[in-house]
């Protein structure tokens, strides 16, 4: 029988840890003299006293590792869980939000989709945009933590080939969580406040230096403007790309930085081919741009890098509204959404190294018809790729282009545009943020859809943040036999 002790202890345990980091915004909102931080601390003494529970009344059935079906379970129950807590102070502070607005607010900065419902961003209260941010932060070490240590021992999506990477954790999983996240957690906080300080340097104030290095490192794009990052200077704008290309990069290799060797980072093939995708989409849509507007500046360049970057990398950041550059942009920000960047970073999306294992495998097929006698085998990074990797990507492409399908239809079904569906379902199940049109595009926002369009979403942004498979095995019969 499926023994659910240690996964209810370890996700009552992050529940509590939740719980006291609402206490943050509590001090926020004190020192900005808002009324809000009672919401807060409610809302924490909630959260630890159930995540407390909850791990206290399961404590005794932690001891050893997890099996594949708990770790299944711990995986996805987490990222349903602590949403559902972390939108307690959406649902009772000053927005008063609905329970579906809330709980989509919560689960897009959990899973640093950055998708937002609310709108006034300018006026809403300190504590509750330095707990978007907050969220944000989170998920984002959390993701790669589960990119390193779950995803590559569920074998999902070719996770695998990472595993001698992200260490060796079967049987071992609780321990070896911790050992990596310790590790990771001091480059990411690290990144987080070299990002803050020039954000600071740059003209940002304090509190929005700090909000947007947390959002702009989890490669989340929650903004505390309407505007999102058109509401800074040139400067800012740079900056944010640099930090979020960094972010987008895989983790482990700052690891081994620090562990005094920076040639894994050199040539690692998927850190290549994330730049060189960057540099060739950069200059198709700077040329365009050029040869439409008939002169160069350096202003469209600009925006052209900010906001390619920010969707590519899935921040969601928007520094203009692209969708007024023409019919061409407007397509090429959809397709590059679904790119993304390198396995075991915070960035989402399909993930580079996918389409390099894809197109490796077409290639030896393609060298295979043309010479029947030959023995061609798909390589990655000068190895040998085994058939159960190149299998498990195929799988997900094939399952993420149908639920892809069946999203858009879905909210088709609601009564949204064309449009509005196909790049809405794209936007939540690859974790980009914004949509393409004029409701949820980069000058809208998500408020104005219907509840089940939302419930839709919020679905999509789970299933995309954990991988699809991670989640849809759970909807086996085999999996729950064991």
């Amino acid at each position: 029988m499926l023994d659910l002790r240690p996964v209810i202890y370890v996700i009552g345990l992050l529940v509590a840890v939740l719980g006291v980091t609402m206490l943050i915004p509590v001090v926020v909102d004190l020192l900005d003299s808002n009324p809000d931080w009672q919401v807060f601390l409610q809302s924490a003494m909630v959260t630890m006293l159930i995540g407390g529970s909850m791990a206290l009344s399961t404590a005794n059935g932690v001891g050893k590792g997890l099996t594949i079906q708990q770790t299944f379970l711990l995986t996805t129950g987490v990222w349903v869980a602590l949403p559902i807590f972390g939108a307690l102070p959406f649902a009772l502070g000053e927005l008063d939000a609905r329970p579906v607005d809330a709980f989509f607010e919560a689960m897009s900065g959990l899973t640093t989709t950055g998708s937002t419902v609310l709108s006034g961003l300018d006026d809403l209260p300190k504590g509750l945009l330095f707990w978007r941010g907050l969220l944000q932060w989170f998920g984002g070490i959390g993701i790669i933590v589960v990119a390193m240590v779950f995803l590559p021992e569920l074998r999902v999506g070719g996770m695998q080939i990472f595993r001698s990477e992200g260490f060796d954790t079967f049987g071992k999983i609780l321990p070896r969580a911790t050992e990596i996240s310790s590790r990771i957690s001091v480059i990411y906080f690290t990144l987080t406040a070299l990002c803050a300080l020039v954000y600071f340097s740059l003209g940002m104030g304090f509190f929005d230096a700090i909000t947007h290095a947390m959002t702009t490192i989890a490669t989340g794009g929650y903004a505390n403007y309407d505007a999102s990052f058109g509401a800074f200077g040139a400067g800012a704008e740079y900056a944010a790309v640099v930090f979020m290309l960094l972010a987008a990069l895989p983790f482990v290799r700052y690891v081994q930085i620090l562990q005094g060797t920076a040639r894994p980072l050199l040539h690692d093939p998927q850190v290549r081919a994330f730049f060189m995708t960057l540099v060739v989409i950069v200059l198709i849509m700077a040329l365009w741009r050029w040869l439409a507007a008939g002169q160069f500046s350096e202003e469209a360049l600009r925006k052209t890098l900010f906001n390619l970057t920010s969707i590519l990398t899935g921040t969601g950041y928007a520094s203009q509204d692209y969708m007024l550059w023409g019919g061409f942009p407007v397509v090429m920000f959809f397709f590059v959404g679904l790119i993304g960047g390198c396995a075991g970073s915070t960035a989402c999306s399909i993930k580079i190294f996918r389409y390099q294992l894809l197109l490796s495998s077409i290639k030896a097929q393609i060298q295979s018809i043309h010479s029947p006698h030959g023995i061609f085998t798909p390589r990655y990074g000068g190895r040998r790729v085994d058939e159960e990797v190149l299998s498990s990507v195929m799988g997900f492409f094939v399952f993420f282009v149908a639920t892809l399908g069946v999203t858009a239809v879905a909210l088709g079904l609601t009564g949204l545009d064309f449009t509005t569906s196909i790049s809405g379902a794209a936007a939540a199940l690859a974790n980009i943020g914004p949509g393409l049109g004029d409701q949820i595009g980069p000058a809208g926002n998500f408020s104005g859809l219907s509840d089940t369009a939302k419930w839709i979403l919020i679905a999509a942004m789970l299933i995309g943040r954990l991988e699809l498979l991670a989640v849809f095995v759970l909807f086996t019969v085999t999996f729950w036999r064991g």
